[in-house]
Formats: structure tokens, sequence, C-alpha cells
């Protein structure tokens, strides 16, 4: 990847080319030693200009957190699951002061310290062991993801669509509704099954993409086993990037958690016995929903003036993606 700074020292290699050394040293104020340190880089490299960017700037050997023994022992102990696991460091902090004035310690780290320290000594985190009726521990099989990214702000139709599952219970039977939601425009797709496996999603998915008449970018789910293998397989073929919010934080997938809340209050409450006692009639029904959701039901994101089917039409994406013949 090719830096916005590599293409700056490459403009002013440039000019030292075509005008001189003392030129370039007058009109960019830099020493003649980066400027040689530079073109020695950017010679050996065989013209490349991804040498030129800038290389990592962190000391070699940084400095380290001297604190006394015993207030990083008491530390570990406090976090232990045997006391009180993961406590956070507001928590810790008045135990520790606590520690610090019976031990005789001075100086006591701050909250802020105390984070810096349990990330130095490893985490300190636990989590409780899983036994199978085997008796033996079931190891925690984590896998890295792809998490969202603080700054995606949806700009156009199918830049993100959010993702996610309702269940309902009764008499000891689960039924599950599968929602979506394309953020921008607030157009929704959902349909009631028996099963919330990664299948059944990966086919619900792939009827969207049928239905919708713009191309999915990016896919927002929590960490559910209903969005990996199949799902993932589908996005993976699309070449569709798949976010996940961080466990426990629904606020992170917040545009579909409030389309099921409002679907709920809306729709499935009422006709809740339907969905167990045949759904197929309960999806037909919740399809006419849907249609007035979309196209008659203006939305407080659109202050209360438009329908998520207008905001779809107006936009220039959605417009190029019509065939010639509308």
């Amino acid at each position: 990847m090719i830096t916005v700074e590599a293409k700056r020292r490459l403009k002013i290699l440039e000019h030292w080319k075509k005008y001189g050394l003392q030129s370039t040293i007058d009109a960019f104020e830099k020493s003649e030693r980066t400027l040689w340190n530079w073109k020695s880089r950017f010679d050996k490299s065989g013209g490349k200009p991804e040498s030129l960017n800038p290389g990592k700037r962190t000391p070699g050997k940084k400095r380290k957190r001297i604190w006394d023994y015993r207030i990083l022992e008491e530390l570990r102990i406090l976090r232990s699951a045997e006391v009180h696991p993961n406590l956070g460091a507001e928590k810790l902090y008045p135990l520790l002061l606590d520690f610090c004035d019976a031990s005789g310690i001075t100086k006591c780290p701050k909250p802020t310290t105390i984070e810096r320290l349990i990330v130095d000594m490893g985490g300190l985190r636990t989590f409780p062991q899983k036994v199978t009726h085997f008796g033996k521990v079931k190891r925690a099989n984590r896998q890295k993801v792809l998490r969202k990214p603080k700054d995606l702000v949806p700009a156009y139709p199918g830049h993100v669509m959010a993702l996610d599952t309702i269940e309902k219970q009764r008499n000891g039977r689960r039924m599950y509704i599968l929602t979506a939601i394309d953020i921008f425009s607030r157009t929704t797709f959902s349909i009631a099954t028996k099963s919330h496996s990664s299948k059944t999603f990966a086919h619900f998915f792939y009827l969207i993409m049928d239905m919708f008449t713009y191309e999915i970018k990016h896919v927002l789910t929590d960490n559910g086993s209903e969005f990996k293998l199949h799902l993932d397989a589908l996005l993976t073929k699309n070449k569709i990037t798949h976010y996940h919010t961080y466990p426990k934080t629904p606020k992170m997938n917040a545009h579909c958690e409030s389309f099921n809340g409002t679907i709920q209050e809306e729709f499935v409450d009422y006709n809740i016995n339907l969905l167990f006692d045949d759904t197929t009639k309960f999806n037909e029904k919740m399809g006419v929903y849907l249609k007035f959701y979309n196209t008659k039901r203006v939305h407080c994101a659109f202050d209360n003036k438009q329908t998520p089917l207008e905001v779809l039409a107006k936009s220039e994406y959605y417009v190029k993606k019509l065939p010639a013949e509308c």
C-alpha cells in the first residue's frame, strides 16, 4: 500500500532529479541527509514507491512500569477466579488502596494505571470452564473475527445489511424469525422458520440478494452460530465483508435490534398463535405487513416524511441498477 506520505516523498525526489539538490532543500525544507536516505531506499527497492512509506517510530527499548511486587501480586489475587474474576480497574482501585494502606505502601496506582498493569500482566482474564457429561473440561475454541469499524457509516443502499434472529417459545416449542435491514434505506425483510441454523440463514440471505435490486457490500451480525459456516461461505463467495459485533454488545447492531422490537410490537405479538400453528400463513401475513412497512409506513429516521421505498428510489445507485425498460 502506497501511503500519502510516500507519494509526497516521491514527488520531492522527482523535484530533486529535475531541479537539483539545493532547489529541493529550499523548496521542501528537508536536509540533504534525509533526501539521500530516501533516494537510497528508493533505488535499492528497484524504484518501488512503497519503499518510501514511513517506518515505525516506536522505540526499540521501551520503558517498563516498575511497581512494588506486593501490589502486582495483590492485583493478581483480586482478579483471580476464586476472589473477584475479571473485576474492572475502577472497582479494583478502592480495594487496592485499602491493601496499600494496610501494607504501608505509600503510592497506590490509579485506575488508568491499574488497567495498564493488567495488560502488562497478560490480561488476568479468566473464563468459567465448561465440563462435558463425561466429566472432561471442554476447551474454548475462540476464533478471531472481523469487528465492526467505529467509523462505519452507511453511505448508500446495500452498503451495510444487518442481520439478526428473533426467538419465540411456547409449550417447549421454539420458532425463529430471521430478520434483515438495510441500514441506509431501512428496507427490511424477514421470514419465520423452525430452524435458525447457518444453512437456513444462508438460504434466507440468498433470497435477500435475489430480491434486493442493489449489491450488498457489508453484512453486520452478532456472534451467533447461525452466522457461521454456510452463511460465511456464501458471503465469501460473493465477496461480501462480514462484520461482527462485540460479545454482549447489541447496541452495535442497534438498527436491526430496533426493527426486531418494532415488528414484534406491531405484528408478531398479535399473531403468535398463527406462528406456531401455521407457519406458511404466518409468513404470508407477515409479507403483507412488510410491504406496508417498506412502502407506506414513514420512518422516524427520515423525520416521518419518507418511506424506505422512497429513500431507495431516490438513490442514484438504485436507479443505475434498474433494468432499461423501467
